[in-house]
């Protein structure tokens, strides 16, 4: 992992959320909003241990459905 990646949460049209590690940030927010099969996002997280545990928290709060 470089220092630059950041990890993302984003919601699919089943309901789901996923992490997705990116390493190009200015990137990776083109290339969310242009996604059609991304309802929602969350982000950016430093860690893969920070978007787990904010996973989590959305999944408690009714925002995501578990996998």
């Amino acid at each position: 992992m470089t220092e630059s990646q950041k990890f993302y949460i984003v919601k699919r049209p089943a309901g789901n959320c996923e992490i997705l590690p990116l390493a190009e940030p200015s990137q990776t927010i083109a290339q969310i909003e242009q996604n059609p099969t991304i309802i929602e996002q969350w982000g950016p997280y430093n860690s893969a241990e920070d978007a787990i545990a904010r996973r989590i928290g959305l999944i408690r709060a009714g925002k995501c459905q578990p996998q």
